[in-house]
């Protein structure tokens, strides 16, 4: 597992996007901060007319230079609301990590489960042939009829196909587990590892869950736009300079100049009454995330608790007793005590019973992960544990 959300963590593709749309945020937010630049203008006035107006003796050159200042704040909250789109766009890709470390332990435990099933499969078909032996001693003895012995090569038969079938499930879920770090070419093999029940992941700290961060980001970032558009309802000021050549006398003078929307129809009170409304929505969204995350923890831990509670039955009484089952029913049936019928059937129970083991393991370590992710106990706190 380590091995596994190492990778995750290095080379996943969503997060690596998540994580380049974080950069190009603050890029934008590098840009947000720069000043306006300023114009350069060239005017020629009263030539090619008429009259005294012909040619260009009477032409009047002006060269200016303006440059708009923005009143209210608008460059610096500009900049902050950039700031806090990238602040949000963190705590987004902190969350896709999340989910695909999540995702990524979860198809680890169901590999492991797999490994376990070809193994249980494999055990399977060594006792079915065991017990085609036996079926063919007590034919070839007179004991039992021929098509018994049919009988019990066609099941080893189909236990056989059912390992195949297994092997082939195992190798799919490597495939989907090594696409989550990008790789079409899985290079491990299965985990092998004992399935037991982990420890007690610790105290919750929904609080630090990314979720709650990026709520709380769009919140922040939500507010930084409600100032930017109450920013944007004060008119800017721009002021020009330049120097005015007449060709008549050689004159040159100089020129001032000042200008300012007036804000007689548009204050831009709309955008910030908007703007408001998504600030409002972003707390009434982080109030239902945590809501949210608090259910699915009480949910998991009950989970978690009933998982045990089913392992350990499993475990501890419906596992050894069908092995006994099985192994007593070989016996009874090699001294003509019980017929095949009743042998099948207790291997079918073992069968089950082996496979409920494995099941309920992987539900118990996939459970107990899924309670890990959501309260930030290891391995989801951004170590390798």
């Amino acid at each position: 597992m380590d091995a596994v959300l190492a990778e995750v963590r290095n080379a996943s593709p969503e997060v690596r996007k998540a994580a380049l749309e974080t950069r190009a945020r603050q890029a934008d937010a590098d840009q947000a901060g720069r000043w306006l630049n300023p114009s350069i203008g060239l005017e020629l006035e009263n030539f090619s007319g008429s009259g005294p107006l012909a040619g260009f003796d009477q032409t009047e050159t002006t060269f200016s230079i303006a440059q708009t200042f923005q009143l209210g704040g608008k460059r610096s909250k500009r900049q902050r609301a950039a700031r806090a789109s990238a602040a949000l766009a963190t705590a987004e890709c902190n969350a896709i990590l999340r989910e695909t470390e999540l995702e990524a332990v979860t198809l680890f435990y169901e590999l492991d489960a797999a490994a376990q099933l070809v193994r249980l499969a494999d055990q399977s078909a060594e006792l079915a042939d065991t017990l085609s032996e036996t079926v063919g001693k007590r034919v070839d003895a007179g004991a039992a009829a021929p098509p018994e012995l049919s009988r019990a090569k066609a099941d080893a038969a189909a236990l056989r196909a059912v390992a195949a079938q297994t092997r082939g499930d195992m190798e799919s879920l490597r495939y989907d587990l090594s696409a989550l770090w990008g790789s079409a070419d899985p290079v491990f093999e299965a985990p092998v590892q004992p399935m037991t029940a982990p420890a007690d992941p610790g105290p919750a700290n929904l609080g630090q869950h990314p979720a709650i961060k990026v709520a709380e980001a769009g919140i922040v970032a939500r507010q930084a736009e409600q100032d930017l558009a109450r920013a944007q309802g004060i008119p800017d000021l721009t002021l020009s300079a330049g120097m005015r050549q007449f060709e008549q006398t050689g004159d040159t003078a100089f020129l001032l100049g000042v200008s300012v929307p007036v804000p007689l129809f548009d204050r831009n009170r709309d955008a910030t009454r908007a703007a408001g409304y998504r600030t409002d929505a972003g707390r009434a969204d982080r109030a239902a995330v945590e809501a949210r995350l608090l259910a699915s923890q009480r949910a998991s831990v009950a989970q978690v608790r009933a998982a045990q509670e089913r392992l350990a039955l499993l475990e501890n009484d419906a596992l050894p007793s069908a092995r006994a089952a099985y192994e007593a029913s070989v016996q009874g049936y090699a001294a003509g005590k019980f017929d095949l019928t009743s042998t099948l059937d207790a291997r079918k129970g073992l069968i089950e019973s082996g496979v409920a083991v494995i099941d309920a393991a992987r539900a118990l370590n996939t459970e107990n992960m899924r309670l890990r992710s959501l309260i930030g106990a290891p391995p989801f706190n951004g170590d390798i544990q």
